[in-house]
């Protein structure tokens, strides 16, 4: 490893790439899958066999005048009772012509910025008089998703929940002090869903926190931490209820994503029903037919995002506005 290697710590991750830089990114990451230019591998996800952790490893490449990115990290999920992170990762960037090592960054940091691909799923996806979003969750990845739809959207207010009151209230207050805006702690997921117009689902909850009879005609769901076979944080009545179902790529979720898998085995859904949000990204697909449609988007994540927030930190830390 040269001396001339990028060492990216998480903090000056967060530092060099703010939620604007984050949002702009994760367009691009979409706009290459829509494009078809991106590179995508299909993904390693492996639970363990002696607790709840999983650990995971991708490649992926944006374009070909941008170098591949390898992930490799771990979900424990008992880390957050922990006040930790519960995503751990390494990314290391390559030259696009050498294949040299660029730079080494803190996947951990990373991983939260790039869930801004949930701000720009909301802002392509819900109505335009979306305003009001719904939060099941109340960890890292709820936050993160909170604030980055705020840079896309004028929000109005915010409710929060997870099962732990000390949680919720946390992240309430967190969000009003950084929102301005009333930002409500409530009891249930049922009240954290029913009435809005915009719901994200962030939890890595193997059983369903959302329940698709809850939802209001026209209400967009986001939803993050069905990333493997075995977790399924919607109900099958969301999927039912659901216009359209999107993904982050249609090949990785009918393997990865839990609600698609199970749709699929009890044929809720076959597999053309899956719709890439790329496609709508770059204008190829239609989603949202009517403004009474429920639109939802099952997210497990995938190279892409990472090599595209990858690079566009890597760009900062060079002093360059990333094109990208």
């Amino acid at each position: 490893m040269t001396d001339d290697v990028l060492r990216l710590s998480g903090e000056r991750i967060h530092h060099l790439l703010d939620t604007d830089r984050a949002i702009r990114s994760q367009r691009a990451a979409f706009t290459a899958l829509g494009d078809g230019t991106a590179e995508l591998p299909g993904k390693i996800m492996h639970p363990s066999r002696h607790d709840d952790s999983v650990v995971f490893s991708y490649v992926a490449r944006l374009s070909a005048d941008i170098g591949p990115v390898a992930k490799f990290g771990s979900v424990n999920p008992g880390n957050a009772a922990a006040g930790l992170p519960t995503i751990h990762a390494l990314i290391n960037a390559l030259d696009p012509v050498t294949g040299q090592l660029v730079a080494v960054l803190d996947g951990t940091a990373v991983t939260t910025l790039r869930t801004a691909a949930g701000a720009v799923a909301f802002d392509v996806l819900a109505t335009p008089d979306s305003t009001e979003p719904g939060l099941l969750g109340a960890g890292t990845q709820a936050l993160a998703h909170a604030r980055a739809v705020a840079r896309v959207r004028p929000l109005r207010s915010v409710r929060v929940w997870s099962p732990t009151p000390d949680r919720r209230a946390r992240a309430a207050r967190t969000l009003a002090a950084e929102l301005g805006i009333p930002v409500k702690a409530v009891d249930t997921a049922h009240e954290a869903a029913t009435g809005l117009p915009m719901v994200a689902v962030c939890t890595l909850s193997r059983t369903p926190v959302l329940r698709g009879a809850w939802l209001t005609p026209g209400c967009t769901v986001v939803s993050v931490g069905s990333f493997e076979p075995t977790r399924s944080e919607v109900d099958p009545e969301t999927v039912r209820r659901a216009a359209a179902v999107l993904v982050d790529d249609p090949d990785t979720a009918r393997v990865h994503a839990g609600p698609v898998v199970s749709a699929l085995r009890d044929r809720l859904l076959v597999p053309e029903d899956l719709i890439p949000l790329g496609g709508v990204v770059t204008g190829r697909r239609e989603a949202r037919r009517s403004t009474d449609d429920i639109v939802l988007h099952l997210s497990v994540g995938v190279g892409v995002q990472d090599a595209a927030a990858a690079w566009a930190v890597i760009d900062a830390a060079r002093g360059k506005e990333s094109p990208r």
